[in-house]
């Protein structure tokens, strides 16, 4: 694969990755309520759901996601849904969640970990955008694995890292919500931004 091709993915994803949606609202919450390593655990989880997504557009299930819509609106609404609740469950937490002690047992850490999975999972603009503009920087006359490999580790390298500092920022400013009526304010605004984002997504049109 050609240097300039890959600078120019690079830039793109950039643009993307650092553009607020879902998980930045995640990795922030996640920073206010549970440190470093809760923020680590949503990432990862949202950096596999990011591999599904590349993984099914390479094999053509984005494709098909395009051009059907029916399965479009499925899961568009699937994904607002899921948004709407993440929304209505962030505005009705405690005033001191954000500075509760997370929980760390197994269970715990499995339920971070599937959130993130599910938030990139259940979002139509990632998944437009690996079948979109994806394929576009695939040279057919090279082999599709290592290409793959190269464009899909950096996309999640990107996002990893943008979350992690997107999350520890966060973390570093949870001090000035101690007290119940600024963490309330925070847990309003977190939630309305997640159901703002929900509501987005229903006003999603289908690529033509």
């Amino acid at each position: 694969m050609a240097l300039s091709t890959w600078l120019l993915f690079v830039t793109v994803a950039a643009v993307s990755i650092l553009s607020p949606g879902p998980a930045f609202l995640m990795a922030v919450r996640n920073g206010m309520a549970g440190g470093v390593r809760r923020v680590a655990l949503s990432s990862l989880g949202n950096i596999s759901g990011l591999l599904v997504i590349a993984s099914a557009a390479v094999l053509g299930l984005g494709v098909v996601l395009t051009t059907s819509e029916m399965l479009f609106m499925i899961l568009k609404l699937c994904g607002a849904g899921y948004l709407l609740y993440l929304g209505v469950r962030q505005w009705r937490n405690p005033a001191s969640l954000v500075v509760a002690r997370p929980d760390t047992s197994t269970r715990g850490r499995a339920r971070v970990f599937s959130e993130g999975v599910l938030v990139a999972l259940s979002n139509p603009k990632a998944i437009l955008f690996f079948t979109a503009l994806f394929p576009q920087f695939l040279d057919p006359r090279l082999p599709l694995a290592p290409q793959f490999t190269i464009m899909v580790g950096t996309f999640m390298v990107l996002s990893f890292t943008t979350l992690m500092a997107y999350g520890s920022l966060a973390r570093q400013i949870a001090r000035w919500l101690g007290s119940a009526r600024r963490t309330r304010w925070f847990n309003r605004l977190v939630g309305s931004a997640f159901i703002g984002l929900g509501v987005s997504l229903l006003r999603l049109r289908q690529p033509v």
